[in-house]
């Protein structure tokens, strides 16, 4: 547990809180906490973004990023935010209707291949 307050330090600060009333930023970090404490084998995040400040967003991203690091886990991020995605992935995939219309490295993420297939 104490190595999760070392990837998310604004949580140990909330430690007699519940979580209904910390702010959506801080909820979110606390929902990738938990799983974190899983010690999953693979991670799965969907719009880990949405609704949160920026500021925020960046800390979740380095986050995400420094696990990802660290401990060699597979990310799995269903995410817009193409900003947040270049942070934390290598990769990436673009579905359309359920059929993958461009996948490659993320520095291959063009701005006219995002233009192209996603409202940005």
């Amino acid at each position: 547990m104490h190595l999760i307050f070392e990837y998310f330090p604004i949580l140990s600060q909330h430690l007699k809180r519940k979580g209904g009333v910390l702010s959506g930023g801080q909820q979110q970090q606390l929902a990738i906490a938990r799983a974190l404490m899983a010690d999953p084998k693979i991670l799965i995040l969907d719009e880990p973004t949405e609704g949160i400040q920026p500021n925020t967003v960046s800390e979740i991203a380095n986050t995400l990023a420094r696990y990802h690091k660290e401990k060699k886990v597979p990310l799995v991020i269903v995410e817009q935010n193409l900003k947040f995605a270049r942070k934390t992935g290598n990769k990436f995939l673009i579905m359309q209707k359920g059929t993958v219309v461009n996948k490659g490295r993320i520095d291959e993420l063009t701005d006219d291949i995002s233009k192209k297939y996603l409202s940005v």
